[in-house]
């Protein structure tokens, strides 16, 4: 009998076995891979995030391996339209920390074995799980039967914990497609982070790490063989920057949806990160609000377990984080919107706008302030 069995080994699920790990907690997490991809699509680690991860000794070895973007710039027809100064955001971190998620899961695993050697079990699918009003016992794939005396879905935005447990959602499938890549970064705006306003539609921008690039653009459909040169010719195409398909390090075409579990508390068993809440990941905001979960979640679940009535506090934990999970859907949802194909005319109105708004007082610090998730 474990005090929490955590199942997802993934950034959410690792970090709320540090923070169990720190209240002294006996914890298992329970991953299914047996390796970790080195495909890395979650990059951005916002203030709000990298506070919470600062108070678990994490934060330094993130931002040593990152890289941090302080200001971010609009531009459309080859002209700057705004500029965004992360300056005000925090003061701790004022600014975007940009890290692929193959390192920053490296390092909540190197953390994690330091805290509580042992807690990661790679290779474990579980196959069934059952409340028995005194214990959560999660039986797995291979035969070993895992209980706790709580537990936590961290297994995605799929769950199959969530989809054993009976718990409903809110989905809402969108019409935009992506494509996204990495590659050496040729261009001149180190440390900015960018976006193209065209009327094919928008153009990200960010830098990364070790001289790298990451663009994403919208297409008009799911892209069934992307390549990095197919990439690399949209980009070039849209905002007249020239990319080297052959420095190309990943590459993903995706569609987007967003999901909101209808609860996320059951019994013994307690939703976190994807899923709870999927958002579309333009805007990365997903891994960030899964941390934050665990943050929330963590003193409540230390709190019960030392006998402490928490009833209260966990509603109040549901309910925040499902508000939370709101307000970023529906930035997402204004991201997306903003990076639509527009005809030009239309895109030119909507540029002006833009610019008009920004430039009045506290418009621009407040707009840095969403973006960031403050």
């Amino acid at each position: 009998m474990h005090d929490v069995v955590v199942v997802g080994g993934g950034p959410v699920g690792m970090f709320l076995g540090i923070l169990l790990a720190r209240h002294g907690l006996d914890t298992v997490i329970l991953e299914q891979r047996r390796r970790r991809s080195t495909h890395s699509r979650a990059i951005g680690i916002h203030p709000p995030a990298l506070e919470v991860l600062d108070e678990a000794g994490i934060a330094a070895d993130l931002v040593a391996a990152g890289l941090q973007i302080r200001t971010g710039i609009a531009r459309s027809r080859g002209a700057q339209v705004a500029a965004l100064s992360f300056s005000g955001v925090s003061q701790r971190f004022p600014y975007v920390l940009t890290v692929p998620q193959a390192v920053t899961e490296r390092i909540l695993a190197d953390r994690l074995q330091e805290e509580a050697p042992g807690t990661l079990r790679t290779g474990v699918r579980v196959v069934q799980v059952r409340d028995d009003g005194a214990g959560v016992e999660l039986r797995t794939e291979a035969g070993p039967v895992f209980r706790g005396r709580l537990a936590v879905a961290a297994d995605g935005a799929r769950s199959p914990i969530r989809a054993a447990l009976g718990i409903r959602t809110a989905t809402r499938r969108y019409p935009d497609c992506y494509l996204m890549g990495d590659f050496p970064d040729g261009t001149a705006d180190a440390g900015l982070g960018v976006l193209y306003l065209v009327p094919e539609g928008i153009v990200e921008s960010f830098p990364l790490p070790a001289g790298q690039r990451r663009g994403v653009v919208r297409t008009r459909s799911l892209a069934a063989s992307p390549s990095a040169a197919q990439l690399a010719g949209m980009i070039r195409n849209r905002t007249g920057v020239a990319v080297d398909p052959g420095g190309n390090s990943m590459l993903s075409a995706f569609t987007v949806r967003s999901t909101l579990a209808r609860r996320l508390v059951c019994g013994r068993v307690v939703l976190a990160g994807d899923a709870a809440h999927e958002v579309s990941p333009i805007g990365g905001q997903g891994m960030n609000l899964g941390w934050l979960d665990a943050a929330a979640l963590a003193p409540v679940i230390a709190a019960g377990l030392h006998g402490q009535p928490v009833a209260h506090r966990l509603r109040d934990f549901e309910r925040s984080r499902r508000r939370a999970a709101a307000v970023a859907s529906a930035q997402a949802h204004l991201n997306m919107a903003l990076g639509r194909p527009l005809p030009p005319r239309a895109l030119a109105v909507r540029t002006g706008l833009i610019r008009a708004a920004l430039g009045l007082p506290g418009a621009g610090q407040a707009v840095a302030r969403r973006f960031t998730m403050n």
